[in-house]
């Protein structure tokens, strides 16, 4: 199914039916952004202007904890989206 075809058929649905599949959608992109990240993993924070190294130290459903290094703050640990992330 294109996503042309999925558009089509979600103009046609009610509003009811839009927050039943918003829902939806966030459940799967949460589930894919847990099963794609483990701790341990090294990753990139990314933010508008630059992407940030870290490590994974504890993934909770909506965030994860990242250790990222700071200069001059030193190693601080960082409640991170998963939206924000990218695999190193």
């Amino acid at each position: 199914m294109s996503v042309q075809t999925i558009k089509q058929e979600m103009m046609k649905m009610t509003q009811s039916e839009l927050s039943h599949i918003i829902q939806l959608a966030q459940q799967i992109k949460q589930i894919s952004a847990t099963a794609t990240f483990s701790v341990g993993q090294e990753v990139f924070v990314v933010q508008k202007t630059k992407k940030t190294p870290g490590i994974i130290e504890k993934m909770n459903p909506k965030k994860a904890v990242v250790r990222m290094n700071y200069g001059s703050r030193g190693v601080v640990p960082v409640s991170v989206p998963y939206s924000m992330m990218e695999a190193a």
